[in-house]
């Protein structure tokens, strides 16, 4: 053994750990700021949830067409078909506004809502009684489609959704005869 005190056998310069430890850490910044968002592309594409919320709300309108088609087709269903038609116009609201309105606070409309214009206006059977069908199974068609998109809905548009979803399965069951089970 030697009696003089020897160099350690280090190389001058940053070890291989830091290097790594710093590589790491440059490529996760890159990545973090690949994946954030700018201030203007959260302005130039909706999110889900308003993709969702637009896509409820174009199928509340086009019930909502069709409950006025009906009931212009057949006035002596008014009483009858107001009130459910009623209920749509809140969901067309529902769906369109930031918050989902109280039922205290939630006036009723009877003004018919604007079609867009690239979608037929609806029409109505001319049997009162196929033309109440027709409604209880556009009503039923469309809870089944709110429902299956629960799946993929963001919770809080999920509770809208799920509650308009349940409000339209209950609209297909007051519109349908019993007769028709028979």
């Amino acid at each position: 053994m030697p009696s003089y005190l020897t160099a350690p056998r280090s190389r001058p310069g940053p070890r291989r750990r830091s290097l790594l430890t710093g590589a790491a850490g440059v490529a996760s910044a890159a990545l973090l700021t690949g994946c954030s968002d700018s201030a203007g592309s959260a302005d130039e594409r909706p999110s889900a949830e308003q993709r969702l919320r637009a896509g409820a709300a174009k199928d509340s309108r086009l019930l909502l067409g069709r409950y006025d088609a009906v009931l212009a087709a057949h006035p002596s269903l008014a009483e009858r078909l107001r009130p459910l038609r009623d209920e749509v116009q809140r969901h067309v609201e529902a769906f369109t506004s930031d918050r989902a309105p109280s039922p205290a606070t939630a006036a009723p409309s009877t003004t018919a809502t604007p079609q867009s214009p690239s979608a037929p206006a609806p029409s109505a059977a001319a049997d009162p009684v196929e033309a109440v069908r027709d409604l209880a199974r556009a009503e039923r068609d469309l809870a089944d489609r709110r429902a299956e998109a629960l799946l993929d809905a963001p919770a809080e548009h999920g509770r809208l959704l799920a509650s308009v979803a349940a409000a339209g399965a209950a609209h297909a069951f007051l519109l349908t005869d019993p007769e028709d089970d028979k």
